[in-house]
């Protein structure tokens, strides 16, 4: 198992997604030849800094390697979007991903969804504010400054967004609304003040410690959101050989099963246990057209 720098920029909206379609086809890909040699490369977001366990994403890896028998090389990504567009780029071979930024990938026709995890009727996202906020409810955001984390975050942006407006507030109009680059920054800015709620995925509240920084009494979640139709995705570029697709089809299932549930912590977190879809048709993604159009991104635009 290594890691490697991504050889690219990171990306700074959604809309990036649909004009850079044209530069996909990087020359840099891992082609059929040698592919039973080649390393599987794997391209992930910061999760966890707990120093007395393991990194989520070396567990990750080395269980995938213990599954496939292959050398995986891990790449450290800023966001969701750079997972997205190191993958569509050919820079790696896999990214796994939660529901939109999957929805948002699989949209533009240029990455493959592997496999795909349902979802059930569980509430994603929740709106957390400090004990000692004047905040009660939903509706007491009006007015204020509420952190998400990136602009591709299922639970982090679109989810919460979408409960806000279903509680009659737009951002933008209603409150403001301010992008802290990641879970843990929307906490970092809740806690220093400079918002006045951190938007983030109720699974994270549940795991505490490292994923979530307050401890029982000095926090409290404001409102529920709906759930989503996916909860998430591998994604894999086009190109990618079918040894390798047929490898991972088989080993990512058995990876993300519960013995190893404390390994993987928040990467399996919601994934472990859903229905497994090997190859799915686009269409799974359907549900998100609406709640992603509360955000003001159009789904069928990144085709």
């Amino acid at each position: 198992m290594s890691r490697s720098p991504i050889p690219f920029l990171a990306l700074g909206a959604v809309a990036v997604l649909a004009l850079t379609g044209c530069q996909s086809a990087a020359a840099d890909a891992t082609t059929d030849a040698g592919a039973s040699d080649a390393p599987i490369t794997i391209a992930t977001i910061p999760l966890g800094d707990d120093p007395s366990a393991e990194n989520p994403a070396d567990a990750l890896a080395r269980l995938i390697e213990e599954e496939t028998g292959r050398e995986v090389e891990v790449t450290d990504v800023p966001d969701y979007l750079s997972v997205v567009e190191a993958i569509r780029a050919d820079h790696v071979d896999i990214g796994i991903m939660s529901g939109f930024p999957s929805a948002l990938a699989v949209n533009t026709g240029e990455v493959d969804a592997l496999l795909a995890w349902g979802a059930d009727d569980t509430p994603v996202s929740t709106c957390v504010v400090l004990a000692d906020s004047p905040i009660e409810t939903v509706d007491d955001l009006e007015g204020k400054t509420v952190a998400f984390a990136d602009q591709a975050s299922s639970s982090g942006y679109f989810m919460p967004v979408h409960m806000l407006h279903e509680a009659g507030l737009e951002n933008g109009v209603d409150y403001e609304g301010a992008f802290s680059g990641g879970h843990e920054g929307s906490f970092v800015a809740l806690e220093q003040g400079q918002v006045d709620a951190a938007c983030t995925a109720i699974m994270l509240t549940n795991l505490g410690e490292p994923y979530f920084p307050f401890a029982d009494g000095e926090w409290r979640g404001i409102g529920e959101s709906a759930s989503m139709p996916v909860s998430g995705s591998v994604l894999v570029r086009p190109s990618l050989d079918a040894e390798t697709r047929s490898l991972l089809e088989k080993a990512i299932p058995a990876v993300f099963s519960e013995e190893n549930a404390e390994a993987l912590g928040a990467y399996g977190e919601g994934f472990i246990g859903q229905e497994v879809m090997i190859a799915p048709d686009a269409s799974i993604f359907d549900g998100f057209v609406e709640i992603a159009a509360v955000a003001g991104v159009d789904l069928e635009d990144l085709r």
